[in-house]
């Protein structure tokens, strides 16, 4: 009001963060301080942790035990086991670049396809009104079902076989992996910028474009 500045017409502030004695409190000299996190941990899994464990409009309890938990299970294993597991299998089958053109899509893959696109709308319409943690539950879908597809595809049995359909199923298989990394990657970036950023320079895309999340299959990828 001094400045002569508009006042805000909506003011969204996030919960109390609680630890096993309570709330914080500098008084009571229980403050944890997010350096030591990111010291240990990145900044990038730091903000991960409270962004995905503030609920609009409710406190958050935070224990050492809980935060590890989170950082093993979704970055380490959901995400990092995802990408790791991604690019050595187009390493170790395409020598590092699968050819998507002529690309054969099954009914497995449009099932994928039609959830990843239906989980990106719930995204945007989430982040819009700032629900931004239910919008990281999401995008964790997306990063769960492509998981379980490999596990449902079996990539690994398909490149031992000679036949050609089973050729065709593999390609279309690292091409629907891969794009879904990107997409993720893509989302990410409002999160976890450094790590969106290597993910799209281990895949070698440099497409970072929002609106081209919307999109199908494209290219070749690398």
């Amino acid at each position: 009001m001094a400045l002569d500045l508009p006042i805000p017409k909506k003011i969204y502030a996030h919960g109390f963060i609680s630890i096993k004695e309570g709330k914080m409190s500098k008084s009571k000299g229980n403050v944890i301080y997010p350096e030591n996190l990111t010291q240990k941990y990145g900044v990038d899994a730091t903000k991960y942790f409270l962004l995905r464990e503030f609920t609009f409009d409710q406190d958050i309890s935070f224990t050492p035990e809980n935060f590890v938990n989170r950082y093993n299970a979704d970055l380490a294993n959901d995400l990092g086991n995802l990408l790791s597991r991604t690019i050595g299998m187009i390493n170790k089958y395409f020598g590092g670049k699968v050819d998507t053109s002529g690309l054969k899509i099954s009914d497995i893959d449009k099932k994928l396809e039609e959830s990843v696109l239906q989980n990106i709308k719930e995204v945007e319409k989430l982040m819009d009104s700032l629900h931004v943690s239910n919008a990281l539950e999401k995008i964790w879908t997306i990063i769960s079902d492509s998981n379980k597809y490999i596990d449902d595809t079996r990539p690994w049995e398909l490149a031992k076989s000679e036949n050609k359909e089973d050729k065709d199923t593999l390609i279309s298989v690292m091409a629907h992996l891969v794009e879904n990394l990107r997409k993720v990657a893509i989302m990410l970036q409002a999160y976890m910028p450094e790590t969106a950023e290597k993910m799209l320079e281990q895949l070698n895309i440099k497409d970072n474009d929002w609106d081209s999340i919307k999109w199908l299959l494209f290219g070749s990828f690398t």
